[in-house]
C-alpha cells in the first residue's frame, strides 16, 4: 500500500482537494482491499478532526468547515469502488435533523457527512422540522440514534419538545439521543433529556461509534 495516511490527513487538515483526490485516485487505482481503503477513510476522517481544531482555535472559519464536508463527501465519493456502496456492513441508523426555529444546517451537514463516512446511514430530515416530523422519521425507519442540530438557543427547548414527543409516543427509551451546536452545553443536555451533547462533529460520530459497540 503505497499510501502515505499521514500525507493524507495533512491534506485534508489543509483543505488540498486537489491533493486529497489525486492521492485517492492514484490509491484506487492499485486495487487496494476493503481494509486498507477503511484505512484511507480513517485517515481522511483524521484530516477532518484537524480542520475540527483549527475551527476551534479560529484559524478557519464556517466556510472551511462546509469546504471540508464537501470535501470529505468527495473523497468517499472517489472510494466507493474499493468501499462498497452499501455492500459495507451499516454500523447503525441514524435520524437527524435542525429542530424547529432553526435554519442551520451547516453543523449538521458536516456530522452527516462524518458519520455516513464512518458506516452509519444517516436519513437527514432537513432544517427547521417539528416534533411531529422526527416522531414520524422515528417510526419510520426506527434508528438507534437521534441527532438533533441548533444554532440558536430556542433550539434548546425545541430539542426538548422532541424528546418530551418522543417519551409520549413511547419511542424515547428504544434511542440514542445527541444534541450538537452552538448553545449546547451539559446542562442543556440535562435540560432536553438527551444522553450527549456534542459542538464537534467529529466528537460526535464517536460518541454513536462507541453506542453501536
Amino acid at each position: 500500500m503505497a499510501m502515505d495516511l499521514k500525507v493524507l490527513t495533512e491534506a485534508v487538515g489543509e483543505l488540498d482537494e486537489d491533493k486529497v483526490l489525486e492521492m485517492l485516485e492514484d490509491f484506487v487505482a492499485t486495487n487496494p482491499t476493503e481494509e486498507e481503503a477503511q484505512k484511507v477513510v480513517n485517515a481522511c476522517q483524521q484530516g477532518m478532526a484537524v480542520v475540527g481544531d483549527l475551527f476551534d482555535k479560529g484559524e478557519y472559519f464556517v466556510g472551511d468547515l462546509i469546504f471540508a464536508g464537501e470535501l470529505l463527501s468527495s473523497a468517499i465519493e472517489a472510494l466507493k469502488p474499493v468501499i462498497g456502496s452499501g455492500s459495507t456492513e451499516k454500523v447503525g441508523t441514524i435520524v437527524l435533523g435542525t429542530v424547529e426555529g432553526d435554519l442551520h444546517d451547516i453543523g449538521k451537514n458536516i456530522f452527516r457527512s462524518m458519520a455516513e463516512a464512518a458506516g452509519f446511514e444517516v436519513y437527514d430530515i432537513g432544517i427547521d422540522q417539528s416534533v411531529s416530523a422526527f416522531i414520524d422519521k422515528i417510526k419510520e425507519v426506527k434508528p438507534q440514534i437521534l441527532g438533533m442540530s441548533g444554532v440558536l438557543t430556542l433550539a434548546i427547548d425545541a430539542m426538548k419538545n422532541v424528546v418530551d414527543g418522543l417519551q409520549q409516543e413511547g419511542l424515547k427509551n428504544d434511542l440514542k439521543i445527541i444534541i450538537g451546536g452552538n448553545p449546547v452545553t451539559k446542562e442543556a443536555c440535562e435540560h432536553v433529556g438527551a444522553d450527549a451533547f456534542t459542538t464537534n462533529a467529529a466528537e460526535g460520530v464517536k460518541i454513536c461509534q462507541g453506542w453501536m459497540c
